[in-house]
């Protein structure tokens, strides 16, 4: 037992240490641009700043005019291309990052449209990451652009609770951005490691692309959800990485006994 927790804690380490954070963000008047840099001194992660492909433009002007036209062409048809504002080339892989935080001011009660751009084009990769939202504004709830986060990226595995910094707050936000790590467990949920004991002489460790089993067994097999068996080995690790992300049902045969658990595959 002592040993199959050493092997478990050796993993989980080495896995931290791998796991990466991404924080994708658009920022306007610097608000969000302020905010990130606290964030980043606090945790390790990469930025990627969304720039629109038209520069120069006002977005205050005429009382945010251009910005509430593009909010109402998104608002108009969100699943067309064409409604959302071209932004400058963007290159990142996002099958590096295990959790992605999404900071993002609000505009008009949506989430501001050049980000909402990035997302349309590359939420669909981010099924199974877990998302953060932190939203700057200057009165309205955040409701709204927490709603565009989860229609741009369906299959993400948003993490609650979302944090709303005001704009009057932007300045002393170290500590609402300290406390939101802790209210979200960011050093648990950053980490893409689920490990799942099945007894006291096995366990299971599910990474990217891969599964770990550790511990003594003859087999092991692999169902989706509606019972059908992907595979069956007596080999330790199991490639996944062709696997759709989601949970599925891990079969052990221990020789005397069989065992079953769920396992969430990333």
């Amino acid at each position: 037992m002592k040993r199959l927790i050493l092997t478990l804690a050796i993993v989980l380490s080495v896995v931290t240490l791998n796991a990466k954070t991404l924080i994708v963000y658009y920022s306007f008047s610097n608000n969000i641009h302020t905010i990130v840099s606290e964030l980043n001194s606090q945790i390790e992660a990469d930025l990627l700043r969304i720039a629109p492909a038209e520069k120069g433009l006002d977005y205050a002007a005429n009382n945010y005019a251009i910005g509430s036209a593009l909010i109402n062409n998104i608002r108009q048809n969100p699943n067309n291309a064409s409604s959302y504002p071209a932004i400058d080339p963007v290159d990142i892989r996002l099958s590096d990052y295990d959790m992605i935080i999404i900071a993002a001011p609000l505009w008009w009660n949506n989430m501001a449209a050049p980000l909402q751009t990035f997302l349309f084009s590359h939420g669909s990769q981010m099924a199974g990451k877990n998302i953060g939202v932190i939203v700057s504004s200057a009165s309205s709830g955040i409701s709204g652009v927490v709603q565009d986060a989860k229609r741009l990226i369906p299959d993400g595995n948003f993490i609650e609770p979302n944090l709303r910094i005001r704009s009057s707050e932007v300045s002393r936000c170290r500590t609402m951005l300290s406390e939101w790590l802790d209210n979200i467990n960011y050093a648990s949920v950053s980490t893409s490691a689920n490990a799942e004991y099945i007894d006291k002489e096995i366990f299971i460790v599910s990474l990217p692309g891969i599964i770990m089993v550790n511990g003594c067994f003859k087999t092991f097999s692999l169902y989706n959800e509606s019972g059908y068996k992907l595979l069956e080995t007596s080999e330790k690790s199991v490639n996944t990485s062709d696997f759709v992300p989601g949970i599925y049902i891990a079969h052990i045969n221990k020789g005397d006994r069989y065992v079953a658990e769920k396992l969430h595959i990333k």
